[in-house]
């Protein structure tokens, strides 16, 4: 296993590594985002998700959410597509993503054995398509109980998981009980065993990468841990991603431009009334690095 080494991410590594949009271009050239979302009763979280990445500089945008979500998400959202899935309630659909940059697939999809399935079949499509790809909130509590899955994601692939996702993330790995020493050693070993990007939320979330290096967010704040805030993170790395970042660097920009955004707007409503919609608002200051 490698020798761990870690990065505190700062605005200046940030800086380094963002792209300026070009003066003669067009929305082909900032990808095509597909966002899998949604249920009955969390069609919130497709629709945070989506508007984090419209507000991230995404070209196109399409959010694959069951029929019940139709006008919630068309009201709230008139930039992206809508794809209805055949359900009212949940994701059930297979369909071809070969037209896609990049996939976000998880926030609040819930687990129910059709959507289950439908996870494993994009996961088997995308292993053939190998697009880049974020997964998030319930598509990792799937692959927790269905570890197998973890074995066909391209190499590189994002995971962002909570604290209590990742645990159960690593529990057929057979590590040690998880304490804040062992963690980052836990979550190392995840991305080398699979081959993955482990973005560990949490007070300066740690992002792990398959070759043993590790980054340390130091943005962000208390009022964050609120419901909608990873549906938000997810949102932002999926555009990063779909406008041709490579993963490594869409989950570092994508987590501390998050936690700035987070503080610009505690900075103007306070941790305590501050939401994640709020959060989104202040993301075009964040991108600026102010």
């Amino acid at each position: 296993m490698s020798m761990s080494q870690s990065t505190l991410l700062s605005a200046d590594w940030i800086e380094s590594y963002l792209q300026p949009r070009a003066t003669h271009s067009h929305k082909g050239d900032y990808g095509h985002a597909l966002l899998i979302a949604g249920a009955r009763g969390t069609v919130g979280a497709s629709i945070l998700a989506a508007r984090a990445c419209l507000r991230s500089g995404v070209g196109l945008l399409t959010v694959h959410a069951p029929e019940c979500a139709f006008i919630p998400l068309q009201t709230s959202t008139p930039e992206a597509m809508i794809s209805s899935d055949s359900d009212d309630a949940m994701w059930t659909d297979a369909f071809d993503i070969k037209k896609y940059s990049a996939i976000g697939v998880g926030c609040g999809i819930g687990q129910a054995t059709n959507t289950r399935t439908a996870l494993r079949t994009l996961i088997e499509l995308n292993a053939q398509s190998q697009k880049p790809t974020v997964i998030d909130a319930d598509a990792l509590n799937i692959m927790a109980s269905e570890p197998d899955l973890l074995t066909r994601l391209p190499a590189n692939t994002i995971l962002t998981p909570h604290p209590k996702e990742f645990e159960r993330l690593v529990t057929h790995l057979n590590l040690e009980s998880l304490t804040e020493d062992t963690r980052v050693q836990a979550q190392l070993t995840l991305a080398q065993t699979y081959n993955l990007i482990i973005v560990l939320k949490g007070a300066n979330t740690c992002i792990a990468l398959p070759d043993g290096h590790t980054f340390i967010n130091t943005t962000g704040n208390a009022g964050m841990a609120k419901g909608g805030s990873g549906d938000a993170l997810t949102g932002i790395i999926l555009a990063l991603l779909a406008q041709g970042y490579v993963a490594e660097t869409a989950a570092c920009i994508g987590v501390y431009v998050h936690g700035l955004a987070g503080d610009i707007a505690a900075q103007k409503l306070g941790q305590t009334a501050m939401l994640p919609s709020d959060l989104i608002e202040c993301l075009g200051q964040a991108f600026c690095l102010k």
